[in-house]
């Protein structure tokens, strides 16, 4: 009876740590971190922004713009909420786990302006690493669809 309940105790203290980071359960962790994002940008709250990032992070806008370093894309995201003040949602359509602390998360990316304005209708994919202190965004790329020849 001892055995079996040394083993039992054995396998629920290897397995729970493993269940926990089962794919969903890291694939919803990276969905979190990119809703934190834009409710960051939307309160245009730069220590919020800056707490997803890892310290190297990149960011490639639409309009060429290549922010270099947390900082730079921090201080770009800011701006940038500030002067287009509409509405941003980022719709993550799949996430990809390149390694276990690797992901992408690709997704519609949309700025609604303001009333009477058409809205902004772009692709983004997001970098996430995960660290000691969880998920961060590494890198994003966002990309403005150009019309079909």
């Amino acid at each position: 009876m001892k055995t079996c309940l040394l083993i039992l105790s054995t396998w629920i203290f290897v397995s729970i740590p493993v269940l926990a980071q089962t794919p969903g359960n890291e694939e919803a962790a990276v969905r979190a971190v990119v809703a934190r994002y834009v409710e960051a940008r939307e309160k245009i709250d730069p220590a919020a922004i800056e707490a997803l990032f890892t310290a190297d992070a990149d960011q490639l806008v639409s309009n060429g713009e290549w922010r270099r370093g947390r900082a730079a894309v921090v201080q770009g995201a800011t701006a940038s909420s500030r002067s287009n003040s509409g509405h941003r949602t980022i719709n993550v359509e799949s996430v990809r786990f390149l390694a276990s602390t690797v992901a992408i998360a690709d997704g519609r990316y949309e700025l609604a302006g303001s009333p009477g304005t058409e809205a902004r209708k772009m692709w983004t994919s997001i970098i996430l690493t995960k660290g000691a202190s969880g998920w961060r965004i590494a890198a994003i790329r966002n990309m403005l669809p150009s019309a079909r020849p």
